[in-house]
């Protein structure tokens, strides 16, 4: 199968693909736009700014293959940000708009940000990537922006106020969290993504 983790030129691509390679996998990190057209599956992990992700998104001719890919693609953190309208981050920047909300700042409520650690996730609808994955289940954050709860939410998390820990609008899923940095359960959401 192969497996694409797109390589915006700003994300943490390494932990991903280990955490990838140690469920049997054999990830390719790209940008080269025939080899990510035959995608089975598409990764796009972010650590960085909407510009400079979207910039070079654009620069690769990347964007047209997103949004009109339909085999299973997963957005983790800046990645999941992408897929929304735009984000307060980097306000002159369309992102992909996959699903039509915006991406809002963290409200401080008394709590340092960025929200780094681990923390407490919670289904909002059953859902395939949530297999085999307790309830109230800890992962791990490091972010400052967050998705509101919306129709296509899966899972929420608090932090403040309740956000979309993930979600999903048809093949495209969204992690605010990184599986790659969760342990044995970020491995297990990682398989869950990779057998759909």
């Amino acid at each position: 199968m192969d497996i694409i983790i797109l390589d915006t030129g700003c994300a943490n691509l390494s932990s991903v693909k280990f955490a990838i390679k140690r469920l049997g996998y054999n990830p390719i990190i790209t940008n080269e736009y025939k080899t990510v057209l035959h995608a089975e599956k598409i990764i796009l992990p972010g650590v960085g700014t909407p510009f400079a992700a979207m910039s070079n998104l654009k620069k690769y001719k990347l964007i047209d293959i997103i949004l009109n890919y339909t085999k299973p693609i997963l957005g983790i953190c800046l990645g999941m940000q992408l897929f929304c309208a735009y984000s307060e981050e980097s306000k002159n920047i369309k992102n992909l708009n996959i699903i039509k909300y915006p991406i809002l700042s963290l409200p401080k409520n008394n709590l340092p940000l960025p929200h780094i650690g681990w923390n407490k996730v919670y289904s909002c609808k059953k859902n395939v990537l949530f297999r085999n994955i307790m309830d109230g289940s800890r992962f791990y954050f490091l972010h400052q922006y967050m998705l509101p709860i919306n129709k296509y939410s899966i899972l929420k998390t608090d932090y403040g106020c309740f956000f979309s820990a993930a979600f999903q609008k048809k093949n495209f899923f969204g992690i605010q969290f990184h599986p790659e940095k969760s342990g044995p359960l970020g491995s297990q959401l990682l398989k869950n993504f990779l057998e759909i």
